[in-house]
């Protein structure tokens, strides 16, 4: 496939093609947008912050299970990469489940050494949500220093917005992940991580994006959700400052609002095989705090007011 240079909002012809159409939110889809202004909204323009987000790759050598091509996800990251360096984010997050299972602790390290090794190609900065697949048989800090991180959540500012990284890899008890020691179905924010969100969120004055792996805008009795899911977002209802929440691991495309803030759960890049199947995506936020999701492949494009 040829990955010509192009912005990924002057570009939307394209990305139809290697999309599998768009979601329409609030009366707009980025495939039925002008490439001039829509009213005072102009989405040519580059937003003040441009993010690169990727999730689920569940890279592992080993053979195809079910929908899942482990293997090829190097393929399908270098696709992504080179849109990455093509469109120039800002940052690049990767939302979770970066690895998948190995045979050995062993081989999950080679696993991680091999993605992270391909992950260098992308030439900003980079930002890893811990995912339930991170932390198989590593341990937490293991996953961590192989990335290069120090914490498995925290904020950061970047050009008048505030970003949360948050960790639900924990254990109803509040025991972190790893060694195999969990099931994927009991994921947790627990109280000391809670406690240090809503101070986090206090501090701040700006609008704020919150990046995490499993799902909170289920039903905490969900088997993909955060189990104290609904305490979670009372914090962010509670701030007043926290405009969308972006998160993976059921693997599929799926948008819901609540209270007014947009929870999006991003495509996974392991299902399927071939590019055709791949998912990955570029948001920009703008100063008037419209956000512009465009998806690539099988990822949804979303544009919230």
């Amino acid at each position: 496939m040829n990955l010509e240079s192009h912005s990924p909002i002057k570009s939307l012809g394209r990305r139809a093609f290697l999309k599998n159409g768009a979601l329409i939110l609030s009366g707009l889809t980025l495939s039925t947008l002008s490439r001039k202004a829509t009213g005072a909204f102009d989405t040519n323009k580059r937003g003040t912050v441009r993010v690169g987000l990727v999730t689920d790759l569940h890279y592992a050598d080993k053979p195809p299970a079910g929908s899942r091509h482990y293997r090829e996800t190097l393929a399908k990251l270098k696709e992504a990469t080179s849109e990455f360096q093509s469109d120039h984010p800002d940052f690049v997050v990767f939302q979770g489940d970066l690895i998948d299972s190995g045979e050995s602790l062993e081989q999950e390290k080679i696993h991680l050494q091999t993605v992270v090794e391909a992950i260098s190609a992308i030439p900003f900065p980079k930002y890893y949500v811990l995912g339930n697949h991170c932390v198989d048989q590593l341990k937490k800090e293991e996953f961590l220093q192989g990335v290069g991180q120090k914490e498995s959540f925290y904020s950061f500012d970047q050009n008048g917005c505030h970003f949360v990284v948050l960790d639900s890899c924990f254990k109803s008890d509040g025991t972190p992940y790893g060694r195999k020691n969990f099931k994927w179905t009991d994921a947790n924010i627990p109280a000391e991580e809670l406690a240090w969100l809503q101070a986090d969120l206090a501090k701040t004055s700006l609008p704020t994006i919150v990046f995490v792996h499993q799902p909170l805008d289920l039903k905490d009795t969900d088997a993909h959700a955060v189990k104290n899911s609904s305490a979670v977002r009372q914090v962010l209802e509670n701030s007043g400052k926290v405009t969308a929440v972006f998160q993976g691991h059921s693997h599929h495309n799926k948008y819901s609002e609540i209270k007014g803030i947009h929870y999006c759960t991003m495509v996974a890049m392991v299902e399927g095989s071939g590019l055709k199947n791949n998912g990955y995506s570029i948001l920009d936020v703008y100063e008037d705090g419209s956000l512009v999701l465009n998806g690539f492949r099988k990822q949804q494009d979303y544009h919230w007011s």
